[in-house]
């Protein structure tokens, strides 16, 4: 009897539990979601302040909307002052005047204003196809004939006393061009019209053309073959694609019938990847001459065409990418000297490598993570270091001027400043010598710069995720005084109930690395209840796409959370490649699982600080590495992620790309004893291997053209689904490419979490629940 009664108890629970879940979902305000998009709230706050600069002057202006209108701002750079350049209403009034035809302050949309010849006193714009001066100190307005002629510097040269074919490379004195044909090289002599068939190993996929492919021209054509400086000398760079196996897609929406789409695509562990080839031509001779690059098997190799008189410059990168080369070509005899030759362990950051070669080659700066973090170093022309020049305490980013008169650069920096989040960037100038360190842009933000044509200033637009925009002006030679031009604030979004995200910080799941993330609520959280969490997530190793600087609705998310959801962005381990080397490569050798602990780390720290988070309501999706994640979470922990979406997921990462899984995955390699050749192997744990532990809810999306993810990954990944007796769902987007991001993919997620993790319906708790 008391065993009836408990079923009985059971079955009403259930009911209870169905009826509640009808309702609640019924009274999912929808709206009050999609109040929250960023389309929804475009023009009711400021992006990064855009600058132009008054050719050959100090002076710039700039816009920007105020109650529907565009204001004007001139800016004086080197006093630090700006002035509204005209009022609205006056300058509508006399277009008004001017043009007969009706223009209100909001009607103006002016985009361009026109100044001339470092004049600054007026301006020129373009109204119903007429000219209209205006004169800033007066606010005159009138229409004139045409606007002034720019004054042109005068320039000296020799003008073409030949018409040329646009696939015609003349050398330096005009005597020979080169040109391609059916993959081969040719070169014509124009005063006797001699023409040439220089090669004959030109072919598909290994040419000399610009026509890389399988077909066949008979026609000329553009070659990838240069000319060295002003010498009859010509230098050919190719990449042997030829043994690379290939894939296919079949785009089954092409009229009036399916269409097939087969390319090359390398995958980790294949024999057949690309091979490179260099060779140099004597014009005058005709001699050719290989050039020897040959250093690791399988090496991936680039060129540089340097200012250096007679000289190329290249890299050559071990397939496991775990050495690197800097070699100098003389263009005169074909030798190769190696100048830098480093090794990174366990793998280089492919992301963040860069070299720069200065004065004519005669200095090398080189980016490396030998000190742990990310480093410039200068060396002399022989490949002998000479100095740091940044500093070993960051992650050195991008060079964006680099000023070799002056010696100095100015350089993306993460990591420097002491209590700021490490993913801001920072923007700092520093001489090639190492020493003059300086930060040119102070605030806690993410910082982005635009330098002025003279160097002298900049424009830096820095915000976070919970603070708007704020754009300042900044002298270079004084970067201190800093002037503040814009300041946005977010009063017109606050009054339409929107609340900015909360940034928070945590410890990984060794207790120790510091991780950091996003978290969005509801706009009308109630703090007595309890709210599922979503965590959107994407593993790297390359980048988090976590957003740092100001930005309405990222990814959906915050649209998402007035579902009644908390979400959550935040990055792991091995997901950035600017937190430094060792944790950069935290994932290697361990490419499936290295995120998953400290995503699951992350949910329930966060839920012993907020107790409103339901960690028996955990979801999870991602789109890309972000899908196999979520299935790798799903699968590894079975009872704590209850519903997942996967949107084209590389579940098989040995069915992607070579560079990228043999680089953070790692490889094995052997001699072969027949060929003598080194064989290297791949083996990268998949997702399917797991498909027998799936227990929660699971959408698996893909577009079916997809070239970077093949949708066989996710196909492979239902099947092993299916033999495993697994109940899952699955969308496949007609058509779609790797982006499937469009509105009916958002909406299909919404209604994916509202239907299967707000409130699990009755006839899906023997899914989520079983044991």
């Amino acid at each position: 009897m008391k065993s009836i009664y408990s079923k009985l108890f059971y079955c009403l629970l259930l009911l209870n539990i169905y009826s509640f879940d009808i309702q609640s979902q019924d009274n999912v305000n929808w709206k009050f979601a999609e109040k929250f998009t960023a389309d929804s709230l475009a023009g009711h706050y400021r992006s990064s302040l855009m600058a132009t600069w008054i050719k050959d002057t100090h002076y710039f202006y700039y816009a920007v909307e105020k109650n529907g209108e565009r204001i004007f701002y001139l800016v004086n750079a080197a006093k630090g002052k700006k002035k509204q350049l005209f009022d609205n209403k006056h300058l509508a009034s006399e277009i008004t005047r001017l043009t007969q035809k009706e223009y209100t302050p909001k009607d103006l949309k002016i985009y361009r204003l026109d100044f001339y010849n470092k004049d600054i006193s007026k301006f020129y714009i373009r109204k119903e196809n007429k000219n209209i001066e205006y004169n800033i100190a007066t606010g005159k307005v009138k229409i004139v004939p045409k606007t002034p002629e720019i004054k042109k510097k005068e320039t000296t040269g020799f003008p073409s006393i030949f018409n040329k074919r646009s696939w015609e490379k003349y050398s330096k004195d005009s005597l020979f061009y080169i040109y391609g044909r059916d993959h081969n090289l040719y070169l014509s002599r124009k005063d006797t019209l001699e023409d040439i068939r220089l090669t004959t190993d030109g072919e598909p996929y290994f040419s000399y053309t610009s026509n890389n492919n399988e077909k066949r021209d008979t026609a000329c054509c553009y070659t990838s073959a240069r000319w060295i400086d002003d010498t009859h000398m010509i230098f050919s760079f190719r990449e042997d694609k030829r043994a690379i196996k290939t894939m296919t897609l079949v785009n089954s929406l092409s009229n009036p019938r399916p269409t097939v789409d087969t390319y090359k695509m390398p995958m980790p562990g294949d024999t057949g990847v690309s091979q490179y080839d260099i060779c140099l031509f004597n014009a005058d001779t005709r001699e050719q001459t290989t050039v020897p690059i040959d250093k690791y098997p399988d090496q991936k190799v680039e060129i540089s065409y340097s200012q250096t008189p007679g000289y190329v410059f290249f890299t050559r990168r071990s397939r496991p990418a775990d050495y690197i080369d800097l070699c100098r070509i003389d263009a005169r005899t074909g030798k190769v000297e190696e100048l830098i030759s480093e090794h990174c362990a366990p793998h280089m950051n492919i992301q963040l490598f860069k070299y720069h070669l200065i004065n004519d080659g005669k200095e090398i700066i080189w980016w490396s993570e030998r000190n742990g973090k990310g480093q410039y170093f200068l060396y002399d022309n022989n490949g002998k270091l000479k100095n740091a020049i940044t500093p070993p305490d960051m992650v050195a980013g991008n060079i964006m001027k680099l000023d070799t008169l002056s010696r100095t650069i100015i350089v993306e920096g993460y990591g420097r400043e002491n209590g700021v989040n490490p993913y801001y960037r920072f923007y700092y100038k520093a001489g090639l010598d190492g020493n003059d360190f300086t930060l040119l842009t102070p605030g806690n933000g993410m910082h982005s710069i635009e330098i002025s044509p003279d160097d002298k200033y900049l424009i830096d637009n820095y915000s976070r995720m919970d603070m708007p925009m704020v754009s300042q002006l900044i002298k270079t030679a004084s970067p201190k005084k800093t002037i503040v031009l814009e300041e946005s604030d977010d009063s017109q979004l606050r009054s339409l109930g929107w609340k900015p995200p909360v940034l928070f910080q945590i410890k990984a799941a060794d207790d120790s690395t510091d991780l950091y993330g996003i978290m969005y609520l509801p706009f009308n959280l109630d703090t007595t209840r309890l709210y599922p969490i979503i965590t959107n997530v994407y593993p790297g190793p390359q980048d988090d796409q976590i957003p740092r600087s100001f930005i309405i609705d990222d990814n959906y998310n915050q649209s998402l959370a007035q579902l009644g959801f908390i979400v959550i962005n935040v990055g792991s381990r091995g997901s950035s490649q600017i937190r430094g080397r060792d944790f950069h490569c935290f994932g290697y050798g361990n490419l499936r699982d290295y995120p998953l602990a400290d995503d699951k780390h992350a949910i329930e720290t966060l839920a012993r600080r907020y107790r409103f988070i339901d960690l028996n309501r955990v979801g999870i999706y991602g789109h890309s590495g972000g899908g196999f994640q979520t299935v790798a979470a799903m699968l590894t922990y079975p009872d704590f992620y209850k519903v997942g979406i996967a949107a084209s997921g590389n579940h098989d990462n040995n069915l992607y790309i070579q560079w990228w899984g043999e680089t953070y995955h790692g490889t094995k390699s052997y001699m072969d004893s027949i060929t003598g050749k080194t064989i290297f192997t791949c083996k990268i744990p998949t997702n399917n291997e797991l498909a027998e532990r799936l227990k929660g809810r699971l959408m698996l999306i893909t577009g079916d053209v997809d070239k970077n993810v093949h949708p066989s990954t996710t196909f492979r990944l239902a099947k092993a689904l299916m033999k495993a007796n697994k109940r899952f769902d699955m969308m496949i987007m007609p058509g779609m490419d790797h982006g499937v991001g469009n509105n009916y993919y958002f909406n299909l997620i919404r209604y994916y979490f509202v239907e299967h993790l707000l409130n699990p319906r009755k006839e899906h708790i023997d899914i989520i629940h079983h044991k």
